[in-house]
């Protein structure tokens, strides 16, 4: 970006907490970190609690370098998380939500 390069690395454990072991080697060294959630699956949404606990243990990014995502929005007629919830949650936290 300009005279700036600038190294972006994508980690998809899919939710799934049977990568626990290895999600500690993700969060070294990061600048900041999308949290992704799917709007039509409940559960994922449920688990953000759980991924910002461990990411306020794991990591000491501050709350400015983290964002919360609700993706799978061109799938709105099954839409399970209302995009008010995703708000709601995000604001608690004191992050941004998209």
């Amino acid at each position: 970006m300009g005279d700036n390069t600038i190294r972006i690395q994508i980690w998809d454990t899919a939710g799934t907490t049977r990568y626990n072991t290895i999600t500690p080697n993700y969060y070294r060294n990061v600048d900041g970190i999308l949290l992704v959630f799917d709007i039509t699956n409940i559960k994922s949404f449920e688990m953000v609690s759980f991924w910002i606990k461990e990411i306020n243990e794991k990591t000491d990014i501050g709350k400015k370098d983290l964002l919360l995502v609700g993706n799978k929005i061109d799938l709105e007629a099954n839409r399970e998380v209302k995009k008010e919830d995703g708000a709601k949650v995000a604001d608690d936290i004191g992050i941004q939500y998209v």
